[in-house]
């Protein structure tokens, strides 16, 4: 089973990159649109994998990770936004790529770090 914490506060993002990702092998999902759910979310039920924003409706995606990361443990972690400058704390562990992404990029990452564990 493969749990994926949508960390996004564009709820036509989060419901494409859902889509995409069960389409490859994701069976369950969480969404949050702030730094706090995010958090919450993530102690409910430990993710998989997280994709993120930076900057969300309250908070930001990267301090949200960080404390998820402290918190539950390694994690593999993709960034998405369209203010890769602003990502901070983002890599390591994770990757950043710019809005508007690539489907084919996403999947790829995914298959690699959850999928086939590398």
């Amino acid at each position: 089973m493969c749990h994926v914490l949508l960390i996004e506060d564009e709820i036509l993002i989060a419901l494409d990159l859902q889509d995409l990702l069960e389409a490859h092998g994701a069976k369950t999902f969480a969404w949050a649109a702030t730094e706090e759910s995010a958090i919450l979310a993530a102690k409910k039920q430990k993710p998989d994998f997280i994709i993120s924003d930076v900057l969300l409706a309250e908070g930001l995606g990267p301090s949200a990770v960080e404390v998820i990361l402290r918190d539950i443990g390694p994690i593999p972690v993709v960034f998405i936004t369209a203010t890769p400058e602003k990502c901070h704390p983002c890599a390591p562990p994770g990757k950043i790529l710019r809005k508007p992404f690539s489907h084919a990029e996403i999947v790829s990452i995914f298959k690699d770090r959850v999928l086939y564990g590398h």
